[in-house]
């Protein structure tokens, strides 16, 4: 009878106990809108980079939750024992106000018809576990969450359903809301298509988010298959940068920003990855950011290091 590996990063359902299996033996880690898990050191801004972190340890399936107990936090502020201190009032802090981030489109492609599946393929749609084993796909029930992943204050849920928990185990485990005749296993090919007739898609809008330190700002540009060889990026001025991004499935991102405040173009770089384009702008004058563009919505903060301000 085939049980369910309830590793995470596994999930995978097994016969064979001994058969190999790759999971994340650490318990997730959200700080400061960075996601990661405890075992290794990748850290990710969205959800669905954080579920694509390959697992780091290689073991057995197993039926049984062993991810080690969270250690206690240590307290550092008592005196040691024998010598008092005065009391010191605390101050409530208000927690920043953070723009929320846009939800990713709902995933509604389906598979092209006729096209193979290789054997151990994962479903693609979010909250969907399924694996394809081989056989005939007749009968097929996929039950997924068609919207974004929402963290907040502690609430753990889905944008397009009701239910909040407060345990990841236990958002991972909140059943999908909707359902569809067929898994998400290939996708419908029409981005490959496109490719090969040579259309090209304009996107008007990309998401986007940043966070800044004393002298730079870390903008990050959502888009994933960035062809480096036909894209450009270029500071032209101390508050203008241009992008044109195209990647290698046809879709083109072309803007000209200008900039919040001033940046020294000389000094600041960018570099391109899987996911994004990651912007380094050097800072002219060390001042505080509330917003990235000029014709942003200011939001009435600026925005630290380390805690990502979003917009779109």
């Amino acid at each position: 009878m085939a049980q369910k590996c309830i590793h995470k990063g596994c999930q995978k359902l097994f016969t064979d106990p001994a058969e190999e299996c790759h999971y994340h033996p650490g318990p997730p880690e959200f700080h400061e809108g960075q996601k990661g898990w405890k075992c290794c050191k990748k850290r990710v801004l969205t959800f669905d980079e954080f579920l694509a972190i390959p697992p780091c340890t290689t073991g057995t399936h197993s039926t049984v939750d062993d991810t080690p107990a969270p250690a206690p936090k240590s307290v550092t502020d008592e005196p040691p024992p024998g010598i008092s201190a005065p009391a010191v009032p605390r101050l409530p802090t208000a927690a920043p106000r953070v723009p929320p981030s846009p939800a990713p489109p709902e995933v509604s492609d389906d598979d092209e018809p006729g096209a193979s599946v290789p054997k151990g393929a994962k479903c693609r749609r979010r909250g969907c576990s399924a694996t394809y084993e081989g056989g005939s796909r007749d009968g097929e029930q996929c039950v997924h969450h068609p919207g974004a992943a929402l963290f907040h204050e502690g609430s753990k849920g889905w944008t397009c359903c009701k239910r909040r928990v407060l345990e990841f185990d236990e958002f991972m485990r909140i059943e999908g809301c909707r359902t569809k005749e067929r898994h998400l296993f290939n996708g419908s090919g029409k981005e490959e298509k496109k490719k090969r007739e040579g259309q090209v898609e304009k996107l008007d809008n990309v998401r986007c988010d940043f966070y800044q330190t004393a002298t730079q700002v870390i903008a990050s540009v959502y888009l994933k298959k960035i062809d480096k060889a036909a894209s450009s990026v270029e500071f032209v001025s101390d508050t203008g940068v241009d992008l044109d991004l195209r990647t290698t499935d046809g879709k083109e991102y072309m803007a000209k920003w200008t900039l919040y405040g001033p940046i020294n173009p000389a000094a600041s770089s960018f570099k391109i990855m899987g996911t994004k384009l990651e912007l380094t702008l050097e800072k002219a004058d060390g001042a505080g950011w509330s917003v990235l563009r000029a014709d942003d919505r200011p939001t009435g903060e600026i925005i630290q290091a380390g805690r990502a301000g979003r917009l779109q």
